[in-house]
C-alpha cells in the first residue's frame, strides 16, 4: 500500500511541475527584462547617476552672480549722541565748533549686494570639468552593474532549470527503482532471488527518495531565488524554456575576445573618467595659488530717525582677493592630487590584467562546457545502450541483480550530466559576453 501511494504521489509531483512548466513559462530574455526592471541595484545606480547630474549642476552654478540681501531693526535704549559739525559766519570770520545732542532711539538699515566671480585661477571650471568626468564614470559603472545583473539573472535561470530537471529525473528513477523492488520481490517469492538482491533493490530505492527530497528542496529554493531576482511573488510557479539552453557558441579567437573587452568594459571606461576627474583635481589644486577677483555692486539704505537718511547709494567695483599663504600651503594639495590619479592610473593598470586574465578563464570555460556536452551526450547513449544490453542479460540470467541496479543508476547520472552540460554551457557563453562587455547587446 505504501508503495502505490507514493507511486501516485510521485505522478502527481511531475504532472504538477509540468503543468507549472506549461502556464507559467518563463524565457530567458524576458526573465531579463524582469530582473533589470525590478533590480535593486538599477534603481541604486539611477539615484547615484542623479547624484552626479546635480554634483555637476551645482560646479556650474559657480560661475553665477551670487545675490544677498540683508536688513536690520534696532531699538537703542537711552543712546548717547554726540554729533559735531563745524559752521562758518558771514564776512570770512570762523566760527566755533557746534554739537548737536539728538534723541537717537531706533536705527534701521537694508543693503543689497550683488558679486561676479572674473578670474579664480581656473578653480570652477576645473571643477565642472571634474563634475562631468565623475557624473560619466557614474553612468558607466550602471552600465557595467547591467551586464552583472543580466550574468546573475542567467545563472539563477540555469540554477533553475538545473534543479527542475533533476527533481523530474529523480522522480523518474524512483518510480523505476520502485519497479525494479516489485519485480525482484516477485522473483523472491517465486524462489529465484536471493532475499539480499531484494534488499539491495529497495535500499537503492531508498537512497533515490533521498536523494529525491533534497533535490525538490532545492528546486524550491531556485524558485524563491528567481522570484526575488525579478520580482515577482515568493510562490509563483516558474516553466523554464529549455531551448534557451541550446544556444550555438560563435567560434572567435582569444585575441578577438580580449580587444573587444579592452575596448568594450565599461568599468575600464569608467575608470578612464576617474582619471581624467583626478586630473582636474591636480590642476584645481594648483589653481589655489591665483588670486580671485569679482565684480561686485550693491545698494544700501539706512534711517536713524532725528538724525540720519541715507537713499540711493548704489555702488559697484572690483575685488580682489588674494591668500598669500596659499604660495607654501597648497604643495602638500598638490601632491595629494596627483597621488591620487598615480593610484587612478595603477587601478586602471590592474583592471587591465584583471580583464585579460578573466577573458582568458571564460573562453577556456567555453571551449571545456562545449567538449562536455558532446562527451556527456555520447556517455547518456552508451549508458541507455549499456542498460538495454544489462536488462536483456538479466531476462535471460546472464547478469546479476546488482548489474541491473548499477546500469539503471548509470543512466540517471548520464542523463543528468547532460542536462548540466548543457546548462553550463549555455551560463558559460554568457558569462564571456559579459566579461567583454557585449551581454547586453544580446538581451535588448
Amino acid at each position: 500500500m505504501r508503495r502505490k501511494t507514493l507511486w501516485f504521489v510521485s505522478l502527481i509531483f511531475i504532472f504538477a511541475i509540468q503543468c507549472y512548466s506549461q502556464q507559467k513559462n518563463i524565457s530567458l530574455n524576458e526573465a531579463v527584462q524582469l530582473s533589470l526592471q525590478n533590480s535593486k541595484q538599477v534603481k541604486l545606480n539611477a539615484a547615484k547617476m542623479q547624484e552626479a547630474a546635480a554634483a555637476v549642476k551645482i560646479a556650474e552654478e559657480k560661475k553665477l552672480p551670487g545675490a544677498s540681501v540683508s536688513g536690520s531693526y534696532m531699538y537703542l535704549s537711552n543712546a548717547d549722541v554726540s554729533l559735531k559739525t563745524k559752521s562758518s559766519g558771514s564776512g570770512g570770520s570762523t566760527g566755533g565748533t557746534q554739537t548737536e545732542t539728538p534723541s537717537v532711539s531706533q536705527v534701521m538699515y537694508g543693503m543689497a549686494n550683488v558679486s561676479m566671480p572674473v578670474f579664480t585661477g581656473g578653480k570652477i571650471n576645473y571643477g565642472i570639468e571634474a563634475a562631468r568626468f565623475l557624473e560619466k564614470a557614474a553612468q558607466l559603472d550602471a552600465e557595467f552593474d547591467k551586464g552583472v545583473i543580466i550574468q546573475n539573472t542567467i545563472e539563477a535561470y540555469g540554477n533553475l532549470y538545473k534543479a527542475q530537471a533533476a527533481a523530474l529525473l529523480m522522480q523518474e528513477n524512483l518510480l523505476q527503482a520502485q519497479s525494479r523492488v516489485t519485480d525482484f520481490s516477485n522473483l523472491e517469492k517465486n524462489g529465484l532471488l536471493p532475499r539480499n538482491d531484494v534488499m539491495k533493490a529497495m535500499l537503492q530505492a531508498s537512497n533515490i527518495e533521498l536523494a529525491l527530497l533534497d533535490a525538490k528542496n532545492s528546486y524550491q529554493l531556485a524558485v524563491i531565488n528567481m522570484n526575488l531576482m525579478l520580482g515577482l511573488p515568493l510562490d509563483t510557479e516558474l516553466g523554464i524554456d529549455s531551448a534557451d539552453m541550446d544556444k550555438i557558441l560563435p567560434a572567435k579567437n582569444i585575441a578577438e575576445y580580449i580587444f573587444i573587452a579592452q575596448n568594450n568594459r565599461k568599468d575600464i571606461a569608467s575608470v578612464n573618467e576617474k582619471l581624467g576627474a583626478a586630473i582636474s583635481g591636480v590642476k584645481t589644486a594648483k589653481a589655489e595659488r591665483w588670486p580671485n577677483i569679482q565684480l561686485s555692486g550693491g545698494y544700501v539704505a539706512a534711517h536713524i530717525p532725528g538724525l540720519l537718511t541715507v537713499t540711493n547709494a548704489v555702488n559697484i567695483g572690483v575685488g580682489i582677493n588674494y591668500d598669500i599663504a596659499s604660495l607654501w600651503k597648497t604643495k602638500a594639495k598638490i601632491n595629494q592630487a596627483q597621488a591620487k590619479t598615480d593610484a587612478v592610473q595603477a587601478q586602471a593598470g590592474i583592471l587591465s590584467d584583471q580583464v585579460t586574465l578573466q577573458v582568458n578563464k571564460s573562453f577556456l570555460d567555453v571551449q571545456s562546457s562545449t567538449r562536455k556536452i558532446n562527451v556527456s551526450n555520447l556517455a547518456y547513449e552508451q549508458a541507455v545502450e549499456n542498460q538495454r544490453i544489462i536488462k536483456n542479460k538479466f531476462d535471460n540470467n546472464l547478469a546479476t541483480p546488482t548489474e541491473l541496479l548499477e546500469a539503471d543508476f548509470a543512466m540517471l547520472q548520464a542523463k543528468m550530466n547532460y542536462a548540466v552540460a548543457k546548462t553550463d554551457a549555455c551560463t558559460a557563453y554568457n558569462k564571456l559576453l559579459q566579461i567583454t562587455g557585449t551581454i547586453d547587446e544580446h538581451y535588448k
